[in-house]
């Protein structure tokens, strides 16, 4: 049985497309970078500037809110977006791949997944109907089927168990998901590590079940890029081409540009704060690490042609001199630079993508970094 559709193509260029996504908090522009607000709150930056950095839609993490302070409380509160503030739209992980990561003590059966809290203890079952009933009382914009997540490298049996296990839950994901308000969306996951027979099997099954749009998980946990690219190679032509398709987990600037390049449509990963947090920028001269002694008398900006005015307008020295004293206000700083960052970086390829012009696009960034950051003299 179709879901109804709320994602509109706009343009492609190669595999690469631009869309809209209409959620009940607002439109999504595609591609789109979603950055991670895990316990409802975006580490060291303030929901203001996430949304004028031009950031569309967050993420929320349904293992820790299940946790702290609790699902049918945020409802009770009129959820999550009214809770934090955030005030748009958001997607929902199911949790399982924070239980699968987090959780020493677990045990995987056919109902559910059992594990001990990371907080106090506590032993919690979440199956696909509690993940989804989790992710409506949030409100999520945007839900996710539970599956189970393995790390690479695996054993091809343990890949082919956790691939076929996913999708059974998916199934039941589907099913305890049409209680949903209208307009909210639940997508499907395609797993199967980093075996291309594996993906093909579970792309076919989640395309099989139907839903409102189509994420591959368990990438970027541990593979090389080359392998990340070619999963990606193999799943993507297999998606519903006027249906989203989100690459859950990643990642770097360069792997959203290769992933947009092969037909994705969302991201979502921690990096940009979490770098930031250790003193590390991304920049259109790749990477910097401010902390390096080279930087202590240096009086440029990190880049005087950004659009974010905290990337041109303070000195590299002194975020140097706030990273190595800990001063907060240095991770906070180079927390919303990588945040504008990533979607400026994703704003130039809808650009692009809508003008045909995206190879010239991929080339000069990819130059760009290539090239690096030239010290003064």
């Amino acid at each position: 049985m179709s879901l109804p559709n709320h994602f509109e193509l706009l343009a492609t260029d190669g595999n690469a497309r631009t869309g809209k996504l209409t959620t009940p908090h607002g439109a999504v522009r595609t591609p789109a970078f979603m950055p991670v607000g895990t316990a409802g709150a975006m580490k060291g930056v303030h929901w203001r500037d996430v949304r004028e950095a031009g950031t569309d839609i967050v993420l929320g993490n349904t293992y820790h809110l299940m946790l702290r302070p609790g699902a049918e409380r945020i409802a009770a509160l009129g959820g999550l977006q009214r809770f934090t503030g955030w005030n748009g739209p958001m997607l929902t992980d199911s949790g399982g791949f924070q239980v699968m990561s987090l959780s020493d003590l677990r045990k995987v059966s056919e109902n559910a997944v059992t594990f001990r809290s990371h907080i106090d203890g506590t032993r919690v079952e979440l199956s696909p109907e509690r993940s989804i009933e989790v992710q409506l009382l949030l409100g999520a914009d945007i839900a996710m089927q539970m599956d189970e997540c393995v790390r690479l490298p695996a054993e091809h049996a343990d890949i082919e168990r956790a691939m076929q296990l996913s999708l059974r839950w998916g199934e039941r994901s589907r099913r305890a998901f049409e209680k949903a308000p209208p307009g909210h969306m639940l997508f499907g996951i395609a797993q199967g590590g980093d075996l291309p027979d594996l993906r093909r099997q579970s792309a076919r099954g989640i395309v099989d079940t139907g839903f409102h749009g189509y994420a591959i998980g368990g990438l970027a946990v541990g593979e090389p890029q080359a392998v990340m690219l070619a999963m990606i190679e193999e799943v993507a032509p297999m998606l519903p081409t006027d249906r989203p398709r989100y690459l859950m987990g990643v990642g770097t600037p360069e792997d959203l540009l290769e992933a947009v390049r092969r037909g994705i449509d969302m991201f979502d990963c921690v990096m940009p704060t979490r770098n930031g947090r250790h003193g590390v920028a991304f920049t259109r001269f790749g990477p910097i690490n401010i902390r390096n002694s080279r930087h202590i008398d240096d009086p440029r900006p990190l880049d005087e042609e950004s659009g974010w005015p905290p990337a041109r307008s303070y000195s590299r020295a002194y975020l140097n001199h706030l990273v190595r004293s800990g001063e907060t206000l240095g991770a906070m700083l180079l927390s919303e630079i990588n945040i504008a960052y990533y979607q400026s970086l994703m704003a130039g390829i809808r650009g692009a993508i809508a003008t045909r012009t995206f190879e010239d696009l991929y080339q000069r960034t990819k130059d760009g970094w290539a090239r690096g950051d030239i010290p003064p003299r």
